[in-house]
């Protein structure tokens, strides 16, 4: 089977984005966003004009693209014109959006057990159960490989999380049997959670699916995906006064800002602050005097 004819200047982005050492999400993104402007424009991206990209911009705001979204797109075109077509200026009109920083939702300690409990199988409690009990991204979950089990040292290796960055994630004596269990049952080879194909590991979207398929089961109401379990992780090692910064490196975030996050969600560290309002001891006593 012959493969589809690429475009001169496709393959030259492509080439590129192999260059810079480009992950395959982002090539696969980065691609897609220049199909879109195409499709926008009738013709081929490198007929665009300055004003061309500014109405496309433009169009995604009116059309009710999300800020991700668009701002994704921003990073492909800079690229696109700034190093494939070596015209930089053509995209100086492209803005990236400010994103809303919103709380994650949180699954108390009580949901999180009947989330787990919930899973379809062992080999699903386990992925999940990795997902909480080391604060993994779904993608880090499903890439895990068995040689990647330091039962030793109690870690788990995560090789090229966010950012292309290997890290040591924590291995908790509980993860360590749901990984057990799930072993004894499939003797996995290479990965650790293997799709339907033996040679591939199992999909985000899968594991995105069971995710949903779980707090159905559950009866959690809340809106669950597997990044809810890696909010949950950090937030309840907050309420268990680990420090910050030892969460961010558990976590692999680059900035201390990001994991200062969740201190807006750590509801037993809320309720442990003293509001300035019960040391005015006046406003005490008047309160204990008894009326006239």
């Amino acid at each position: 089977m012959t493969e589809p004819a690429i475009s001169p200047l496709r393959r030259r982005m492509i080439e590129d984005m192999t260059v810079r050492n480009f992950s395959e999400k982002t090539r696969t993104d980065y691609i897609r966003h220049i199909k879109t402007v195409t499709a926008f424009l009738g013709r081929s991206p490198d007929t665009a004009t300055a004003e061309d990209l500014r109405r496309f911009q433009l169009h995604q705001t009116k059309s009710g693209s999300r800020a991700p979204s668009i701002n994704s797109s921003v990073s492909a075109l800079r690229f696109f014109y700034g190093v494939t077509l070596d015209q930089p200026g053509l995209a100086r009109l492209l803005t990236f959006v400010s994103e809303p920083r919103k709380i994650p939702v949180v699954l108390s300690p009580e949901e999180v057990c009947r989330f787990l409990e919930a899973a379809p199988g062992p080999k699903y409690k386990a992925a999940l159960g990795a997902a909480y009990g080391a604060g993994l991204r779904v993608s880090e979950v499903v890439a895990l490989k068995v040689s990647d089990i330091d039962s030793t040292r109690m870690l788990l290796k995560i090789e090229q999380g966010k950012g292309r960055k290997d890290r040591m994630a924590m291995l908790s004596p509980q993860l360590l049997e749901l990984l057990r269990d799930w072993y004894r049952i499939a003797r996995p080879r290479l990965w650790l959670f293997p799709g339907q194909d033996q040679t591939d590991h199992l999909g985000t979207r899968q594991l995105n699916r069971v995710v949903h398929a779980t707090a159905r089961m559950a009866e959690i109401n809340k809106r669950v995906t597997p990044h809810t379990l890696r909010h949950s992780f950090a937030t309840h090692l907050l309420e268990q006064n680990v420090d910050v910064r030892v969460i961010q490196v558990l976590l692999g975030h680059a900035r201390l800002d990001t994991t200062a996050l969740y201190t807006r969600v750590a509801t037993n560290t809320i309720r442990a602050v003293m509001s300035p309002l019960d040391h005015l001891i006046g406003l005490n006593k008047k309160k204990a005097e008894p009326p006239a």
